[in-house]
């Protein structure tokens, strides 16, 4: 008896593993489901959100609406650009897509918000790029600012939904008001663990927006999709996220672009090591160059000594389920120059970090258990807030 119910359990526990497996690989984007999308869109006059990452199959999703005979008449661009090529921080300017003549609106330049006159004539406004599950990714203010607009407007925003690569685990400093800013205008930790989709449902229920707003939300699903799913990015989401691995690290790493620390812009492998000319360990250096998406990174031509991550073990490190800190650590407890470890009286860093606390627990030595404990009290609250609007289990 006792063999056969061991023998169950064993079969039970295979059974979960492959349907875990199968459910990743039948996942399907909601733009991948134009039977649901398409006839919400007959007959109106459409401007899309969208970048490189906006596909139906290998087909952009301007081409395909446009050869589905829907009325598209403007691109809104976010950071990068509508094609992804633009550095992080560069202002992108409008201009006309060369291949359709549509007029594209920049959210990266001028202004970040769609103006009245941006949205007049519009009808209905689609939201379709891939977000990497990072609260100071700025395609969540870029949603956050045309949810606003539109709410404002009543004109209705329909999200297509793409899976979230760090949508396993919630971890990270919840946003303090007084740091908003364009890298973070949203009350959420730094890993959120939440689709694009889901968010925008969340910007709405809780009267984020300004004045307390609500828009006119749909959000078309994925289908398949579960926070067990590993997704496996088809498209680069930007320049300097070029794989699975710099994804992955992102969360970490991108702390170093409010210090004096490099995360590898300008290199072959950005956002998978890290390290400065004055970083005090030898073994392994790095000399970052100009490269489309990385004109003028941080040490341009200069030896940088840090430490090489592309090649950990991704399934230990996702395993985790949570933000490493040691790369920060570690890199300040090395950095030979602590004065100006963090630029500008750290201003750009306590806007990532969403609080200046984690500036000055690094500064101070705190172990990272003890920095991690001080996240708790408002996870726990973060997650009950979550937990209203998740339509994936």
């Amino acid at each position: 008896m006792r063999m056969n119910i061991v023998g169950f359990l064993i079969k039970v526990f295979l059974f979960l593993l492959f349907s875990t497996v199968l459910v990743a690989g039948k996942i399907t984007l909601a733009a991948d489901r134009p039977e649901i999308y398409l006839p919400l869109l007959d007959g109106k006059h459409v401007a899309l959100v969208v970048n490189q990452s906006s596909l139906v199959g290998k087909k952009h999703l301007v081409d395909y609406l446009l050869k589905h005979g829907i009325k598209v008449k403007k691109i809104f661009a976010p950071e990068h650009g509508f094609r992804g090529n633009a550095d992080a921080g560069a202002h992108v300017k409008n201009s006309r897509d060369r291949k359709t003549g549509l007029p594209i609106i920049s959210l990266y330049g001028k202004h970040k918000k769609p103006t009245k006159n941006d949205l007049k004539g519009i009808d209905m406004i689609v939201f379709d790029i891939q977000d990497v599950g990072v609260r100071f990714y700025t395609y969540l203010s870029t949603l956050h600012y045309v949810m606003e607009a539109a709410a404002e407007q009543y004109i209705p925003v329909m999200v297509l939904d793409r899976p979230n690569p760090n949508g396993h685990y919630v971890d990270g400093p919840v946003l303090q008001r007084k740091y908003r800013s364009f890298v973070g205008l949203d009350p959420v930790p730094v890993v959120y663990g939440m689709t694009i989709g889901e968010y925008a449902r969340m910007l709405n229920g809780e009267g984020w927006l300004k004045h307390g707003v609500k828009t006119d939300l749909r959000v078309i699903p994925l289908a398949g999709y579960t926070y067990r799913s590993r997704y496996s990015l088809p498209v680069k989401p930007s320049p300097n996220l070029p794989n699975d691995r710099a994804v992955m690290l992102y969360p970490s790493l991108a702390f170093f672009e409010g210090t004096a620390i490099s995360a590898g812009r300008g290199t072959g492998k950005p956002f998978q090591l890290y390290g400065a000319p004055k970083y005090m360990r030898k073994k392994f250096s790095f000399v970052p160059q100009s490269r489309p998406g990385a004109k003028y990174p941080k040490y341009k031509g200069k030896r940088c000594y840090g430490v090489d991550l592309s090649r950990i073990d991704m399934q230990k490190y996702r395993s985790r389920g949570k933000l490493y800190l040691g790369y920060l650590r570690d890199a300040y407890r090395h950095y030979a120059d602590k004065k100006h470890f963090f630029p500008n009286g750290g201003k750009f860093f306590d806007r990532l970090a969403g609080t200046d606390r984690l500036r000055h627990q690094i500064i101070s030595g705190v172990p990272e258990a003890d920095i991690r404990k001080s996240w708790e009290k408002d996870l726990v609250e973060f997650r009950k807030i979550r937990e209203r609007y998740l339509l994936y289990p």
